[in-house]
């Protein structure tokens, strides 16, 4: 149990900017061990800013401003770790020709136009689904996409090679996989959320939309540079977010979220 609760708090510090226990010791595969436990911060994260969005909407009852600080209480939690993974891979597809130039403009700290749109692009959508949805929906939405978007970059992890050199890696390549039960606790946590959050249907096709967008990123990614890097992670991560929410706001468009 104390072990666990070690990995948990491992994934907590990996993953946000939350203040944690300094931890000594750790075994030499510390961070693939704690990716079991990356949707669960993710959902600590989407949770967290659901209670910023409903606070937010108590005050102002309408326009996009409860959205906003939403998404701004996400990557002061965050650090931004995804959205600068985004930015990066969106500049390295769009502007490398070969995957040793797009890796090279993955290491680039400088933002680029491509990275620049895809960034600025994704924030605005987000925005427009959570004004868009009931603020009950828009809440739960949050919690289910930040869950299952770290589900995803932890599958890709697992399934795909890393793409550059095994020592720029924070995670040793023949240690990156999780075990298939770890993939098994995040992909049961994952979708046991979103049914019990959502209407298990709509909640099933947020997923699997979500999942789809996210597996083809990281095929585009295995085609470009042979695998992935962490910022192709952080990009699987926003993809699956954004087309959640996407799903999620079409869905109740529809009037198949009563219920």
């Amino acid at each position: 149990m104390i072990r666990e609760l070690r990995l948990f708090l491992v994934a907590v510090q990996f993953l946000t900017r939350i203040p944690t226990p300094h931890l000594d010791d750790l075994p030499a595969d510390w961070l693939a061990r704690s990716g079991k436990y990356f949707p669960f911060v993710g959902a600590l994260v989407g949770g967290l800013s659901a209670l910023v969005l409903v606070s937010a909407h108590i005050v102002w009852r309408s326009g996009p401003l409860p959205a906003l600080l939403a998404l701004a209480a996400s990557v002061l939690l965050t650090g931004a770790l995804h959205q600068d993974g985004l930015a990066d891979t969106v500049d390295a597809f769009g502007g490398g020709q070969s995957p040793e130039q797009r890796l090279a403009i993955m290491k680039d700290p400088r933002l680029g136009t491509y990275g620049a749109l895809a960034l600025g692009f994704a924030e605005a959508i987000k925005v427009v689904t959570l004004t868009t949805l009931p603020v009950r929906l828009a809440a739960v939405g949050l919690i289910c996409a930040h869950a299952g978007a770290r589900t995803a970059a932890v599958w890709t992890m697992s399934f795909q090679p890393y793409a550059t050199e095994r020592d720029a890696s924070k995670i040793n390549a023949p240690q990156r996989r999780l075990h298939l039960w770890e993939l098994a606790v995040t992909l049961t946590f994952t979708l046991a959320l979103s049914m019990l959050l959502i209407k298990p249907a709509a909640a099933i096709a947020c997923v699997a939309v979500a999942a789809l967008t996210s597996w083809l990123a990281a095929c585009a990614s295995q085609a470009r540079i042979d695998g992935h890097t962490g910022d192709v992670l952080g990009a699987v991560e926003q993809i699956y977010e954004l087309f959640f929410l996407l799903t999620l706001c079409g869905l109740s468009a529809l009037g198949l979220l009563v219920r």
